[in-house]
């Protein structure tokens, strides 16, 4: 099935709730501002403790939070890989589907950008650069170079060219630097950030 946007869905309809609720208290107020009977009371639960019944601190549901973004946005890149074969439709498409983010899941790109996650996240846990997330998008990358659609460069390097402008992007529109609607500065975002690693 395809995954346009990024949803936290779970089995369980309460669990669901405390994780989305979590999510917008998270952007919001930081994980160090945000305690678990706020979100208790935002998810309309009669009391914290039904929150233990699904988490056994605010650190695990900020880590489950974190994990179930992550694992849909790498399905919707997965999906992305298989409609595409050339690096440069791969890439144009995971574009796509960032920028439309903004609008369909704006807390769930702004958690990605915005929370530091060395708040919560375990001492063992993969640093983002090293997640499956990052892993599928430098794949793209690499069959780009091999293919001589992209620059021959450390893929990490043209990683950093390419969504270092993208991203930058779409955190100005996330936070109403960029004021105007997101297809107004997608086209241009994309053209920048493709002519910095495209093979000429």
């Amino acid at each position: 099935m395809e995954q346009e946007k990024i949803l936290i869905q779970k089995n369980d309809e309460t669990q669901t709730e405390i994780l989305r609720t979590a999510l917008s208290l998270f952007v919001r107020k930081g994980y160090l501002n945000t305690s678990l009977s706020d979100i208790a009371q935002a998810a309309n639960l009669s009391q914290t403790q039904e929150i233990y019944l699904y988490f056994s601190s605010k650190q695990e549901l900020a880590t489950e939070v974190y994990n179930t973004v992550l694992d849909s946005l790498s399905v919707s890149i997965d999906e992305i890989r298989r409609r595409n074969k050339k690096a440069a439709e791969q890439l144009h498409s995971l574009v796509d589907l960032l920028f439309k983010l903004t609008e369909e899941a704006p807390e769930a790109l702004r958690f990605l950008f915005e929370i530091n996650v060395h708040e919560f996240l375990p001492a063992d846990a993969k640093p983002y650069l090293q997640t499956p997330v990052v892993n599928k998008m430098l794949k793209m990358i690499q069959l780009g170079i091999n293919n001589g659609e992209i620059r021959s460069l450390a893929p990490m390097l043209i990683y950093s060219y390419f969504f270092g402008i993208i991203n930058m992007t779409l955190q100005m529109i996330l936070n109403g630097t960029l004021e105007k609607r997101r297809e107004l500065y997608q086209s241009q975002a994309w053209l920048a950030a493709w002519n910095a690693i495209v093979k000429k």
